[in-house]
């Protein structure tokens, strides 16, 4: 009896086993195999509540079982523009030295003007070509470092943590610029700077530029804490004023005095001139190695006058010598409390250069700047205006320009062009019938 119920079981699973391989009439798939990928994908995975996402795993098994075959079919090549080029330039070289008229008058209908160029010929006349008589100013050379505008140089990190950048040096036609555009930083060196005047340069020149005009405007110190170094120059044989020493004497101002008094603050950052520069440079004077001995004196005469040379307000100059701007005093100055005046500290604020600050106590003091980066504009900004159109060539009789056709002149010549076609055509009639006969 055991026996028959064993024989009975194993056919009872041949037939289910037949029945599971039996393949799908929709699809060349069967459960057996369906559910045997199935079951090895939840063993590899192994994914949390199992019995809830069976029917994805199910799903996803099916779509792997259908593999997309590569269609035979292939896409016809676009013709690109070199090799259309290449066939109208073929046109241009099969083409014989007998081809017929007509032929030619097609092809120059279709062939761009370029093409054609190499069958032009070009009457001309041995004429003088105009010469421009314009020179681009000179290029004024920026400082050394050390000296001028370039005395100290700059770092700069957009955030606590990250590296420091070195900024270039400022040129004097970056600071030239600079004082006629209103510009935003957006915080990212590299980014260009649009405007006009055109900026020579990108955000960190023009940076590097508001901080030096920053400074010479608003690096302030009490009177008498600096003392000047007068030196000798080697080419004028001057004294420079353009660097000095702390005064080992000075005692101090009273702070009641200072915020009172704004002659008892002097800049102590050298004047930037409308050069561009701290120290005036002759750009006339031409090297020695430069001059020619033979040099006519004509061309001498020619020279312009000397320029006068620009000269700013000298080293340690009291503020109480600051123009005013848009009728508002450069300066306000102020102490820091008048309720315990024996702890109060002088405090002064730049009204051109918004954000700028300094504090002084005794023998102390101080300069902060915490701003936009602007000077102050008044009411409001004018942005430069276009430079005055050049005048035109004053030209000779050879050289003169033809004026343009009117209205009028042009249909007087279109109906010329037409008659005179009427009667080429009347005339090859004429000589085609004398052929016949």
């Amino acid at each position: 009896m055991e026996e028959n119920k064993e024989a009975e079981l194993l056919q009872s699973a041949a037939a289910l086993k037949a029945f599971l391989l039996k393949n799908s009439t929709k699809s060349n798939l069967n459960l057996y195999d369906h559910l045997t990928h199935v079951l090895m994908k939840v063993m590899d995975e192994q994914p949390e509540n199992a019995v809830d996402v069976i029917e994805d795993i199910s799903r996803d098994v099916k779509r792997s079982m259908y593999v997309d075959k590569q269609s035979t079919l292939q896409d016809v090549p676009e013709t690109t523009p070199a090799e259309l080029l290449a066939e109208k330039q073929r046109q241009l070289f099969s083409a014989t030295q007998d081809a017929e008229e007509d032929e030619d008058l097609v092809l120059a209908e279709q062939e761009p003007l370029w093409i054609l160029l190499y069958r032009v010929r070009v009457w001309t006349r041995e004429n003088a070509v105009p010469q421009s008589t314009y020179k681009p100013p000179p290029v004024v050379p920026k400082e050394t470092v050390g000296t001028g505008a370039n005395k100290f140089l700059y770092y700069v990190c957009k955030e606590p943590g990250l590296p420091w950048i070195k900024l270039p040096s400022v040129t004097p036609a970056q600071i030239d610029v600079s004082r006629q555009i209103r510009k935003l930083f957006t915080g990212r060196l590299e980014a260009p700077v649009k405007s006009y005047p055109p900026f020579p340069g990108n955000e960190a020149n023009y940076l590097r530029a508001q901080i030096a005009r920053i400074s010479a405007g608003t690096h302030v110190s009490p009177q008498g804490f600096f003392l000047i170094m007068e030196e000798e120059d080697d080419e004028e044989g001057e004294p420079l004023q353009d660097s000095y020493d702390v005064n080992p004497d000075f005692e101090g101002i009273p702070v009641s005095e200072m915020a009172e008094s704004l002659s008892t603050w002097v800049h102590h950052v050298q004047h930037i001139l409308p050069q561009g520069r701290c120290t005036w440079l002759n750009l006339s004077m031409k090297p020695s190695e430069d001059i020619d001995e033979d040099e006519d004196m004509e061309e001498a005469e020619e020279e312009p006058d000397e320029p006068e040379p620009e000269v700013g307000p000298p080293l340690l100059t009291p503020l109480s010598q600051d123009a005013e701007l848009f009728n508002t005093p450069p300066w306000t100055s102020k102490m820091s409390s008048t309720l315990t005046s024996v702890h109060a500290i002088a405090v002064l604020r730049s009204n051109l250069w918004q954000g700028g600050h300094a504090y002084a106590s005794g023998k102390k003091f101080e300069n902060i700047y915490v701003g936009w980066g602007l000077k102050t504009a008044g009411d409001g900004f004018s942005p430069s205006v276009p430079p005055t159109p050049l005048k035109e060539y004053v030209g000779d009789e050879e050289i003169t320009e033809v004026p343009d056709p009117t209205p009028r002149d042009e249909r007087e010549l279109a109906e010329a062009l037409v008659a005179a076609q009427e009667e080429m055509e009347g005339s090859d009639r004429e000589d085609e019938s004398d052929d016949d006969y």
